[in-house]
C-alpha cells in the first residue's frame, strides 16, 4: 500500500510557505499572531 505522505520540497513550500501565507488575509493574520507571540519561526517550512 502506498503511504499518504510523499514528501516534496516544492509542494511543501507552495502550500505552507511564507509567501503563500502572505497572499491571503487569514495567512497574514497567522503570521502577525506568530510575530506577536515572538515565534522564532513564522512558518514551519
Amino acid at each position: 500500500m502506498k503511504r499518504t505522505y510523499q514528501p516534496s520540497k516544492r509542494h511543501r513550500k507552495r502550500v505552507h510557505g511564507f509567501r503563500k501565507k502572505m497572499r491571503s488575509p487569514g495567512g497574514r493574520k497567522t503570521i502577525s499572531n506568530r510575530r506577536r507571540q515572538g515565534r522564532a519561526k513564522l512558518t514551519q517550512v
